[in-house]
């Protein structure tokens, strides 16, 4: 595996197995790497002569500045692991790289109503600095796929908007959530969770399953209800669930008018704040 800090370096090597007719595939992550993250780079590997994945804990995307503090950095880790699963080029570069001085790197695209609801109206400015550095990685690493979880279900939309407004060559692939035994959406936050919260948190992915049992026969807020009746623990704060049409993002009141449907909620577990969702 080819290990670059450097903009220059990663792209002079790029160009030359792309000259050869090789294709790239492109999973940006911030580090601390989980299961979740080598699916996508297994699937990369897969559909691709090049896996490329890229650490980089990303300040523009934090609206709190302990949040970005406390996010866990295991370089020597994640290499390894890497390293394991045949990973072909990790970038990973300092802020200098992804934002010289010398660059404007900001991104003038609206995003209207996606980037409004659910992680936008709780974390504001969130998605435009997600949207500047998937840009900034992409004009950087130039793949030829670029593959995103779907955990982050919203960030996923964002970025498909932002490739066509864009009206770019890339290709975006939505790859599955991947759990715990238990049900626990697989996260970097998880390893910040105390003992005794992390054997209640997957309430949350069974809560989710009853929601999608209960989609079919029961009105929205009826759903929606139930899904915050069975979080209601003192260890948990629930901020959002949201029952909304699986393209546009916003809130249905009728799911059988709409042609996919995603459930999606944020809950606080103590002091880690935990997002997940279910497809219908």
């Amino acid at each position: 595996m080819y290990q670059f800090k450097k903009v220059i370096d990663l792209q002079h090597y790029i160009t030359t197995l792309k000259s050869k007719g090789l294709t790239v595939g492109f999973a940006p992550t911030m580090g601390a790497l989980h299961e979740g993250h080598l699916s996508l780079l297994r699937m990369a590997k897969a559909e691709c002569d090049i896996s490329v994945c890229s650490i980089f804990v990303n300040p523009t995307q934090f609206n709190d500045d302990s949040d970005l503090e406390k996010y866990p950095r295991t370089i020597p880790e994640d290499i390894a692991i890497l390293t394991k699963i045949d990973t072909d080029i990790v970038f990973i570069p300092p802020v200098s790289e992804v934002y010289p001085p010398s660059l404007d790197t900001t991104l003038k695209l609206d995003f209207a109503e996606l980037a409004t609801v659910m992680e936008g109206a709780f974390r504001p400015g969130h998605f435009d600095g997600m949207a500047q550095v998937v840009n900034r990685l992409l004009d950087i690493v130039q793949p030829d796929k670029l593959y995103m979880g779907q955990k982050d279900y919203q960030q996923f939309a964002i970025v498909q908007n932002m490739l066509h407004q864009l009206d770019s060559d890339i290709k975006i692939v939505r790859c599955p959530i991947i759990r715990e035994a238990d049900g626990l959406a697989m996260s970097s936050r998880n390893v910040r969770l105390k003992s005794e919260l992390r054997q209640q948190v997957p309430r949350i992915y069974q809560a989710l399953l009853k929601v999608k049992e209960m989609a079919p026969h029961f009105p929205v807020q009826e759903i929606k209800d139930t899904f915050a009746e069975s979080l209601d623990l003192p260890e948990f704060r629930l901020e959002y669930i949201e029952i909304a049409d699986g393209e546009t993002l916003q809130p249905v009141t009728n799911i059988e008018e709409h042609k996919s449907v995603v459930a999606c909620v944020a809950v606080w577990a103590g002091d880690v704040r935990l997002i997940d969702n279910i497809l219908f």
